[in-house]
């Protein structure tokens, strides 16, 4: 019996992800799911360029805008709950399209990745977030998870705080690394037919989208979205890590100019956007898309994948 198929939409930040799935999900009969580590939390919409009910265009998206921002949400949790929004798409007669910037979450799809559930070690976590909140701790911390899973560190920033304190915490409570629990669980059999398409572009042109993507961001009121969740969770440990956030936290903290702070948020999105596209050029099986092709032909070539 032939798996279901469902479409992956994948590539690096300010590529036109969205654009391209909801009007390929206005074509086929879809519906979105999104695989976007940051756009699952509640009003963080500015900085995660969240796609407002207006841009959605009447397309229902799965995995948007529902997770506090004080609160942890793991690769694990993205899996299942991506898989139940699959299900419920199947179960309606539409295609699910898949879609986002975040490498972990599409591989525990697409490998069929199974990250066990873990009882962690409170006071060990909490440790480890104090650590990480300066930058020499940060340091420190990286090169002690690089002592232990190396491989893992070649995916990940030197300032992502949230992934290398969880290679830490993972090898602290299970004394296995992160490596090996996802090399034992791709064992596993994928469930579905997953049909695998990332956006390219001219570095130069994405680069210059980026920028003007942050300049919008400050003008559409970034700095108090970042106030009010300050105000309402008192600079929370797991969110205001993310690209943007943090580097408004250092202005509103007086660390930075506002001029400083907005060259930041733009040097490290391109940075995060390399990134991206190193990760996903390790998937052998994506086929490219042009971000600077016209939209029915791209969506001609997903449909033909």
């Amino acid at each position: 019996m032939d798996k279901p198929k469902v479409i992956v939409i994948a590539g690096p930040t300010a590529s036109g992800k969205t654009s391209l799935s909801i009007k390929l999900a206005k074509e086929i009969n879809g519906e979105i799911i999104s695989a976007d580590s940051m756009q699952i939390y509640k009003y963080m919409d500015i900085g995660t360029a969240k796609p407002s009910i207006e841009e959605q265009n009447g397309i229902k998206h799965y995995l948007l805008d529902f997770v506090s921002p004080d609160e942890r949400y793991s690769v694990a949790e993205f899996k299942k709950d991506a898989e139940n929004a699959i299900e419920e798409i199947l179960r309606k007669g539409k295609v699910p399209i898949v879609i986002g910037g975040t490498g972990l979450y599409i591989d525990s799809l697409v490998f069929g990745i199974e990250y066990p559930e873990i009882e962690f070690d409170e006071k060990y976590r909490q440790a480890l977030m104090n650590k990480a909140m300066t930058d020499e701790g940060l340091k420190s911390l990286y090169e002690e998870a690089k002592k232990i899973d190396e491989k893992a560190l070649l995916k990940i920033s030197e300032n992502d705080r949230k992934r290398i304190t969880r290679i830490l915490e993972i090898y602290h409570n299970t004394g296995k690394t992160k490596t090996e629990m996802e090399i034992e669980s791709r064992k596993n059999e994928v469930k579905y037919d997953y049909r695998v398409f990332a956006i390219n572009m001219d570095r130069e042109k994405l680069y210059d989208r980026i920028n003007r993507r942050v300049d919008i961001m400050i003008e559409q009121g970034l700095i108090e979205e970042v106030r009010e969740l300050i105000k309402k969770y008192n600079k929370f440990p797991t969110a205001m890590q993310g690209l943007g956030y943090k580097e408004v936290v250092e202005y509103l903290d007086g660390k930075c100019s506002k001029e400083e702070m907005i060259d930041k948020i733009k040097q490290e999105t391109r940075r995060y956007a390399k990134r991206q596209l190193t990760w996903f050029r390790k998937n052998k099986n994506i086929t490219w898309l042009d971000g600077l092709d016209d939209t029915q032909n791209n969506i001609k070539i997903i449909l033909e994948g």
